[in-house]
């Protein structure tokens, strides 16, 4: 038998498929601390509950393409590198039917955080308490930005705690030996900037003068000749971030 032949006797309904959907880890900074975007579902399944942006995958849609329709649509950015995170297919992780979802991580400066939070008003700024240490891993909760509910957990639907979990376990593993804090960097920035990101995303203190001298060895670091303005103190140079050649 050839192949058409197969393919067009082929019935697509023999086995059971599951749906497919992505959501979007949407990560920045909130007062030394990691934060998210979310958004609070209005219907069933876990209404009232918090969510991460996401949705489901077109028939005639890759997943990349997914993402940046979920980003563009209930975000209102574009634009912004999202990778994959992980995948996460638990078989009661959706209630109303077995759905698959591929998590995607996008790491956002101050300005596309603010850009997002004021185009889309459902969209919440939420930050995330991360009780362990180093790259233990484990449960985080999720707290209001604005001090709602006086600090307590945010209510997370799905398992959408899991993936903010893995999201930050993941950026602690990536953040000591790549470039991935930058991106939560503007242009041009400070060295205690740099280090604030690091400490946030770490959630400890670094030592100052063994931080800067192990960034500034890398040669990740290019002068830009200006310094900060605004400042009632002696300000501070500004680098950008440039690839080692």
């Amino acid at each position: 038998m050839s192949e058409a032949k197969f393919l067009s006797g082929y019935d697509p309904d023999a086995y059971d498929r599951p749906a497919l959907a992505v959501d979007l880890v949407l990560l920045g900074l909130h007062d030394g601390r990691p934060s998210v975007l979310l958004l609070q579902r209005a219907e069933h399944p876990h209404a009232g509950r918090w969510a991460l942006p996401g949705g489901f995958v077109a028939l005639d849609e890759t997943l990349d393409a997914a993402a940046e329709r979920v980003l563009r649509d209930k975000a209102g950015l574009a634009g912004i590198q999202c990778e994959q995170l992980y995948t996460f297919g638990a078989l009661d992780r959706d209630p109303r039917m077995r759905i698959v979802s591929v998590a995607y991580l996008a790491l956002l400066p101050e300005r596309a955080f603010g850009e997002a939070l004021d185009g889309m008003p459902k969209l919440s700024r939420a930050v995330i308490d991360v009780p362990w240490t180093g790259e233990a891993g484990g449960p985080v909760a999720v707290l209001p930005a604005d001090g709602r509910m006086r600090g307590e957990p945010l209510a997370l639907a799905f398992d959408h705690a899991e993936i903010l979990a893995l999201a930050i376990l993941r950026l602690r593993g990536k953040l000591d030996y790549s470039d991935v804090g930058f991106a939560l960097l503007p242009e041009h920035f400070t060295l205690r900037q740099l280090q604030d990101v690091h400490e946030a995303i770490l959630g400890t203190p670094l030592n100052k003068p063994a931080f800067r001298r192990r960034m500034l060895d890398r040669g990740w670091l290019a002068p830009t000749g200006s310094r900060e303005a605004g400042t009632s103190f002696r300000p501070a140079e500004l680098y950008r971030f440039q690839k080692p050649s």
